[in-house]
């Protein structure tokens, strides 16, 4: 009986071994992201510095061993994305531990299915879809930085508060593509509004991917009346609708903009001659605080941008990631999430953030104002935006209870 117990503890101590460490001698980290397309603004080069500046600040090591970041550019297609991840996963050598970034939702549950199967951590920044924290939820699927709940749902309740009833709401059609999660987002936010006293116009207005003239959508915006108009789409499209609306003499008194996913990089494109006035909800505002002005100013140095909240979202990620790492004493992904899970986040992108049981990394979100120019030091300066209200953290994300992911206790 005693040796039996002995070769049983021999093997769970064999199995720990196996667990315990570094896998190849080093731990990989893979920027997944848009380089090329309509997001690579958001994220893309950027986002890569972003992982870079987090493992250097790191020291470059942990546990001893090397830690290495690998980018690719998706080009905004499923395809490419998984056989990227593939090369990373099954034949590069060493593989990659964890993958981050994840701009554009089709490409972001795809690649994270295949990633979960295949015993990889995945961190979304910057894709907009909910699917990571519903249906396509895993125990290796965290998401970090924003999802189109927060955004849509926080900003038309905020609006709602500041005196705002109507709305006609813009959104980009990917047919079969389309995001069933953010789609369900939209309609979820709508119906919180009709159900506030305030009125949303039916049938959405719908756009194609990477449209070129906007006329004809702007003119059904037009001419509902409504007081607010969401621009429900992203990256260059979003600032291409937007530009031409404000040629088009579509932002009134009466007529307000107001943005689903917006980035600093798009204000910053679009100036504040066109973009003023404009309300919508982020993750981050590198001016917040002496913190998050620390952070950015060096990231600037290297890019001469201030950072995304994708971005800023990346090192954050990354470096939470190596932190777990450490604490757990190995690089297999399921432990390192186990022990991020159970580690509050405090670093300048989140105060006291947590990530719940449904993989959502819950912290304050900020109901932003887009400046008017004589308000700013200067385009130049990045002196964009100012923060309106802080959205706490438990009221900024879905509830829990209304999560679809089956890892959620009912």
């Amino acid at each position: 009986m005693k040796q039996v117990a002995a070769a049983v503890g021999l093997a769970l101590m064999s199995g720990y071994a196996a667990a315990a460490g570094v896998s190849d001698d080093v731990v990989r980290i893979g920027v997944l992201t848009d380089m090329s397309g309509v997001y690579a603004d958001v994220g893309g080069k950027g986002a890569v510095t972003a992982a870079q500046m987090a493992v250097k600040d790191f020291g470059g090591k942990v546990l001893g061993k090397r830690i290495e970041v690998v980018a690719a550019d998706h080009k905004n297609e499923l395809d490419d994305g998984l056989a990227i991840a593939k090369n990373w996963v099954e034949r590069d050598k060493p593989r990659v531990d964890m993958v981050t970034e994840l701009m554009n939702s089709q490409v972001a549950i795809g690649v994270t299915k295949y990633l979960n199967a295949n015993n990889v951590l995945a961190i979304k920044t910057g894709a907009s879809t909910s699917a990571l924290t519903n249906d396509a939820c895993n125990k290796l699927a965290i998401d970090w930085v924003y999802d189109a709940y927060a955004v849509g749902h926080g900003l038309l309740k905020e609006m709602l508060a500041d005196g705002m009833k109507t709305f006609a709401i813009m959104v980009t059609d990917y047919g079969d593509k389309t995001d069933k999660a953010t789609a369900n987002d939209i309609f979820l936010s709508a119906a919180m509004v009709r159900k506030s006293g305030g009125k949303v116009f039916a049938p959405f207005v719908k756009t194609p991917p990477s449209n070129v003239d906007f006329t004809p959508y702007l003119l059904k915006l037009q001419e509902t009346g409504a007081q607010g108009m969401l621009f429900a789409n992203a990256g260059g499209d979003f600032v291409n609708a937007v530009k031409q609306a404000r040629d088009f003499g579509l932002f009134t008194e009466k007529q307000e903009p107001i943005g689903l996913v917006v980035f600093d990089t798009d204000i910053k494109a679009l100036g504040l001659d066109v973009a003023q006035g404009m309300k919508y909800v982020s993750g981050f505002y590198w001016d917040r605080d002496n913190e998050t002005r620390d952070f950015s100013r060096k990231f600037y140095a290297q890019t001469k941008k201030m950072p995304t909240a994708s971005q800023a979202g990346v090192y954050s990620a990354v470096t939470n990631y190596l932190k777990a790492v450490q604490a757990a004493g190995t690089d297999d992904a399921a432990t390192v999430s186990d022990k991020m899970r159970t580690t509050r986040i405090n670093d300048f992108f989140a105060k006291d953030g947590y990530i719940r049981e449904d993989g959502r990394m819950v912290h304050d979100m900020y109901l932003m104002e887009v400046k008017k120019p004589l308000e700013s030091k200067g385009e130049a300066q990045w002196d964009l935006a100012r923060i309106k209200r802080v959205i706490k953290a438990d009221s900024a994300f879905k509830p829990i209870a209304q999560s679809t992911c089956p890892l959620v206790k009912k």
